[in-house]
């Protein structure tokens, strides 16, 4: 049994407002893709790694891949229109490549801060189970919008019950394989903002939580880089505990 990683790379990024996909922007002279591949090549229990990423940066990635020695880098394969189309895209060019109970590790590119603990718990939740999605509390209220008047409210849900549900997430891949082919033959769970972990609950899955971290953050503005680059310094500084 193998593990392999597929990081979804193919967004160009136009919410960061930069002239490159956000994915290629240099932090202390290292692109973000590379801080994310770098958890995943250090990790002992990931054995492969396969970028879906934007058409025309594939070379750039590989040359940035060499001069980082990402070796665990196998495949790169064109994103498609959608994040769930680029997800579909990476687990159909592994038919053929990967067996039947491998573990596939779904995650952003521009999740840069994933934590060795979090891909270790993902993962062996995926083999105990069958997957395992990253997952944390909710700490806020969440209040529901009157149909009547939106500016108002009568109607609050327990934030007991809800939990945060984000990347990495991990599936054997037979099963994963197949829940995209029935959900693109169907069209059952790829529009709008469908991920992975939707997708298989709209197909009737039932997902196992696995651990998250506050520092996973996405990086889709300005104010989420110099997050990063906080979080970044913040490691820097031994003297934390």
């Amino acid at each position: 049994m193998s593990t392999i990683a597929v990081i979804i790379a193919g967004g160009s990024g136009h919410r960061m407002g930069q002239d490159i996909p956000k994915q290629f922007i240099n932090v202390y002279d290292k692109p973000v893709i590379i801080y994310t591949l770098e958890g995943f090549q250090r990790h002992p229990m990931v054995d492969a790694i396969e970028v879906v990423c934007l058409e025309g940066w594939h070379d750039v990635l590989w040359a940035y891949a060499h001069q980082f020695n990402i070796s665990k880098l196998k495949w790169v394969v064109n994103g498609g229109n959608t994040g769930q189309e680029s997800i579909r895209n990476g687990v159909y060019n592994l038919e053929g490549k990967a067996e039947a109970d491998d573990i596939i590790i779904i995650h952003d590119g521009i999740r840069p801060l994933v934590d060795d603990t979090v891909l270790t718990d993902v993962i062996q939740k995926a083999k105990e189970f069958g997957n395992g999605v990253t997952s944390l509390p909710y700490n806020e209220q969440i209040f529901v919008v009157n149909k009547e008047d939106a500016t108002t409210t009568k109607k609050y849900i327990p934030r007991e019950t809800l939990r945060r549900v984000s990347t990495p997430q991990a599936y054997q891949f037979k099963k994963l394989d197949e829940a995209y082919h029935e959900a693109y033959e169907k069209e059952i769970g790829i529009y709008g903002s469908s991920y992975t972990n939707t997708m298989m609950v709209e197909l009737g899955e039932t997902l196992h939580f696995a651990a998250g971290s506050d520092k996973n953050i996405k990086l889709t503005t300005k104010d989420d880089l110099e997050m990063f680059k906080g979080y970044l310094k913040m490691d820097k500084d031994t003297w934390l505990k």
